[in-house]
């Protein structure tokens, strides 16, 4: 059977159908199912249960998780002894999950069974109103691994061709529809529960959170940012065990994580390949290592979290998605592309996929687990340095080629990397209005602006109105598309040609480019609150001005590379301070060669 489609990718109708389909299914299955009379946990199949303690009448979450192939449903035995399949939602893997609910349950046990092959491949027994149990143990292995994989596909789910963009993580962890543990402590902790990570916290604040739920432990390190020769090195790991059993106080919780984001940041994800006293180790780049939860490091101190493999259609192409967070709070989801997964070799950071590094048991002390264990023989995704051996230009094919393993037309490519280009420009636009409401509501302060290449890292009002890191992405991002033509002539095995030379169908493109960047726009609120419409041709003619549009001391008009010379700059009424426009065309050539500095 081919993977169940995510719930993103089904109109209302196929939902249903999808649903009644695996409820004949479950009642043909049944009797073979409820034969056996003990009810285990599977070894690679696992059902979980939230909230922690289920009360009658109030809904339960059932998420079935398998690493080794999909499932054919969820069937479940009411205290009653009435059996039925449960309707669920499927996302394909690995890891593979199935989602369902049981809305109303009445007092004492369910027992749930997940199906395969007409065989119980994993089952649990969850009391309804039991009282105030106690949490069992729980530690970091393959299941809870894959249940996390579970949780970030499903809190990030929406039909890929969507945009999606949350004022920061908080209305993500609450909303229960997409965060299946959501109360789970019932304790009412997700009530108002702030939730602001940037880039760098953000993988630590899902992994921390996700593990305050469980009752699972974490370690964390202090890191150097590295210098221009050598990656950032590592402190001694704190391993906190405070997050298990009984589970954590709010308040508690929010004095863990402000203690773990003021220790963590970009270099934390930049460490060497091969070093393993870092929280992340590197995996493989293969469909089978690259859960959701996996960590992208930029060499230039970005970082994303995967989210979903949406997989490659008849007509349509794969894609990858990924969800960063930016120094205003904000949490976007991204698709996988040149302009946004920026890939380099350099001796100042270790570039590329990897995955939180596991905790395990060294006698009573937990530690993290060293590269030779990560040997890919527990299930989870091995460690691998092979990443470092990729020219970016290799770095990319691959992944084209698992994202589209059938190869790509030409003209879908074009389109997939036109629109990731208006999504970026599309999330400029929020990010340059963040900054010109700071303005007005501080209209006698000007922003300091750092020295040298701190202008990409820093804190405080430049950190979060700046745009330098997103406007070289942007740079980067005109480039990428512009020079597809050229990629064609010279990776013509990722495509689709149809019997086309490589020439004819690079030219194509290069005349169906002309045409669309006079049809593509976006339009940007100017300094007197009236709109501006900008063509994406006059974005390309205006990169010299984004090349120093990242200054939020600069009216907007000039952040959108307008000049005296072009109609809109009519209504600046403000300009960064001299000093800061001269440091400004110093700087210009990193952004003009689209290449960061190192520190």
């Amino acid at each position: 059977m081919r993977p169940l489609p995510s719930i993103s990718r089904l109109t209302p109708p196929m939902r249903l159908a999808l649903g009644a389909l695996l409820m004949v299914l479950g009642g043909h299955l049944a009797d073979r199912a409820w034969a056996a009379a003990d009810c285990q946990p599977g070894t690679e199949v696992r059902v979980w249960a939230a909230p922690l303690r289920p009360q009658p009448g109030e809904p339960i979450e059932l998420v079935a998780v398998a690493t080794d192939g999909v499932m054919d449903g969820i069937q479940v035995r009411a205290p009653d002894g009435v059996v039925r399949p449960l309707p669920v939602v499927g996302y394909g893997g690995p890891p593979w999950s199935l989602h369902g609910r049981i809305d109303r349950p009445a007092r004492g046990t369910y027992r749930v069974q997940a199906l395969r092959g007409g065989s119980v491949a994993a089952c649990a027994e969850v009391p309804v109103g039991a009282g105030s149990g106690q949490r069992s143990r729980a530690e970091w292995g393959l299941a809870t691994e894959a249940l996390y994989a579970a949780w970030i596909e499903r809190l990030f789910d929406a039909p890929p061709e969507e945009p999606m963009s949350f004022r920061s993580l908080a209305p993500v962890l609450s909303d229960p529809t997409r965060n299946f543990l959501h109360g789970h402590l019932g304790a009412g902790e997700d009530r108002k529960l702030p939730a602001e990570p940037d880039c760098a916290d953000l993988p630590y604040y899902l992994r921390t959170y996700f593990a305050w739920k469980l009752g699972l432990p974490v370690a964390y390190r202090a890191c150097s940012r590295g210098t221009r020769a050598s990656p950032p090195r590592c402190d001694a790991p704190v391993v906190e065990t405070s997050l298990a059993r009984p589970p954590l106080a709010v308040t508690e919780f929010r004095g863990l994580t402000r203690r773990l984001m003021d220790t963590v940041h970009s270099g934390s994800a930049r460490t060497a390949l091969a070093d393993e006293a870092t929280d992340y180790y590197p995996v493989p780049l293969t469909r089978e290592s690259l859960w959701p939860g996996t960590v992208y490091a930029d060499p230039y101190g970005h970082v994303l979290v995967l989210v979903q493999w949406v997989p490659q259609g008849v007509d349509r192409g794969g894609l990858v998605l990924a969800v960063d967070a930016q120094p205003d709070g904000t949490v976007s989801r991204k698709r996988f592309w040149e302009g946004t997964f920026l890939f380099a070799q350099t001796a100042s950071a270790g570039a590329g996929f990897k995955a939180h590094r596991p905790l395990v048991r060294a006698g009573a002390r937990l530690r993290p687990a060293p590269n030779a264990s990560l040997d890919g023989r527990s299930g989870l995704p091995p460690f691998s340095t092979e990443q470092g051996q990729l020219s970016p230009e290799d770095f990319y094919a691959r992944m084209e080629r698992l994202i589209n393993p059938r190869g790509l037309d030409v003209a879908a490519a074009y389109a997939a990397t036109l629109e990731a280009l208006m999504e970026q420009l599309e999330t400029r636009l929020v990010s340059v209005d963040n900054g010109e409401a700071y303005a007005r509501a501080n209209p006698r302060a000007s922003i300091p602006m750092p020295q040298g290449p701190a202008i990409f890292e820093t804190t405080g009002p430049w950190e979060d109105y700046s745009t330098p890191s997103r406007d070289m992405r942007l740079l980067i991002a005109l480039h990428v598309l512009e020079a597809l033509p050229e990629r064609i002539r010279r990776f013509p095995e990722l495509y689709v040609l149809g019997g086309e030379t490589p020439a004819s169908a690079a030219a194509r493109i290069e005349a169906f480019h002309a045409r669309e960047v006079e049809r593509r726009h976006i339009t940007y609120t100017r300094s007197d609150g009236s709109p501006w419409r900008l063509s994406l041709a006059e974005i390309y003619a205006r990169r010299s001005g984004l090349e120093v549009g990242y200054n939020p001391n600069d009216c907007v008009e000039r952040r959108w590379g307008a000049t005296p010379a072009t109609a809109d700059f009519a209504t600046c009424r403000r300009q960064a301070p001299p000093e800061q426009r001269a440091r400004m065309e110093e700087y210009r050539p990193w952004f003009h060669e689209r290449r960061r500095p190192p520190r």
